[in-house]
């Protein structure tokens, strides 16, 4: 097999497993009343506030979506939004206590769902996948 053929199947095999993990995700999020980009955002608030145009922007989002976002996820309870401690004019966004929680069972969910995926690899696989994900992704 040359090359070009190797890299098509790698292709094709990392586009099936995003294809797979998206939809377990958006089924998991649709169980919990959260969009998969709610359910993005709960997953990095867990541990941090961000600024609203920080957080536009990792997700790859305009400011303005990223406000209506925010704004519905405020009216569920399961974020918030508070002046910047350090710059009055900017805005942070906030995990809840209830989307936290939300946030813990999304968790928990995930990994129920994905960790079979890894099931028929040995655990110095699970090791080599995990070092050549965290190569592709960062």
């Amino acid at each position: 097999m040359d090359q070009d053929d190797e890299v098509s199947r790698l292709v094709d095999a990392i586009g099936e497993l995003s294809f797979r993990t998206m939809g377990v995700l958006t089924e998991i999020a649709a169980d919990e009343g959260v969009s998969l980009t709610q359910l993005r955002v709960l997953a990095i608030l867990r541990d941090r506030r961000v600024r609203i145009g920080e957080l536009a922007q990792y997700l790859g989002l305009e400011r303005s979506t990223m406000t209506g976002l925010v704004a519905r996820a405020s009216a569920k309870g399961l974020l918030s939004r508070q002046a910047n401690p350090d710059d009055a004019r900017a805005v942070d966004v906030l995990i809840t206590d209830d989307g936290a929680r939300v946030a813990r069972r999304l968790e928990t969910s995930m990994r129920e769902a994905l960790e079979p995926l890894t099931t028929a690899l040995d655990p110095d696989q699970q090791s080599q996948l995990r070092v050549l994900l965290d190569a592709i992704l960062h």
